[in-house]
């Protein structure tokens, strides 16, 4: 009997794991695609937020891929990847900043009809994301992490689409600078969010071990 509850444990948790590896993957292949559309429209709009966008994609696909090789792995190594997360964040906070730097420096308006699509139909990729996503949230802190770039999307989606709206009202370009300064502080504070929970899990796993 002992042995049969420890099969289905063992079950259990196995069927957990493939579940998030197929729910990442098919999270890492739509950021992916959703990053190449964006450059690509940020390149024809001129846009600041669409880059921020794009490049926050790219990251979310090196985190994503990333939470994939550590499904099953034990806590310390999670938290050991959530700790690289969070600097990728942070490494996409500085790129948002020095393309704002960019922007000030040679100052153009958007073309609001592709940044406008094209802010759309990353929101709507974003949307689908975090649906996959939240059922697996508080599984552990690997899927947490995740979790917490998918919700940041959602946030840099809407953004961006009112960032367009903006433009096309006014006919200046001051909105999407504004949404590409917003984005950086939201990649600032999550950055800073998924680190000092990474951190506690290290400690938490160093006390455990010890």
């Amino acid at each position: 009997m002992g042995e049969c509850c420890g099969c289905g444990k063992t079950l259990d948790v196995a069927a957990m794991q493939a579940r998030h590896r197929r729910v990442l993957w098919i999270v890492l292949l739509i950021n992916l695609a959703t990053f190449l559309m964006m450059v690509g429209a940020s390149w024809y709009s001129h846009s600041s937020a669409l880059l921020s966008g794009a490049l926050d994609n790219l990251g979310d696909a090196a985190t994503y891929l990333l939470s994939l090789l550590v499904v099953g792995a034990g806590v310390a190594a999670k938290a050991r990847v959530a700790l690289f997360k969070g600097v990728l964040i942070l490494a996409a906070a500085v790129a948002v900043a020095v393309q704002i730097g960019w922007r000030l420096a040679h100052p153009q308006v958007p073309l609001f009809e592709s940044m406008g699509l094209a802010a759309l139909l990353n929101l709507a990729a974003n949307g689908f994301c975090l649906w996959l996503l939240t059922p697996y949230r508080n599984d552990d802190v690997n899927l947490a992490s995740a979790w917490e770039c998918a919700r940041n999307d959602i946030f840099e989606g809407i953004s961006v689409v009112l960032a367009a709206g903006l433009v096309a009202l006014f006919g200046t370009g001051w909105p999407d600078l504004l949404v590409a300064v917003a984005l950086l502080v939201v990649f600032l504070r999550s950055a800073l969010r998924v680190l000092r929970i990474a951190m506690a899990e290290l400690r938490a796993s160093r006390v455990a071990s010890g």
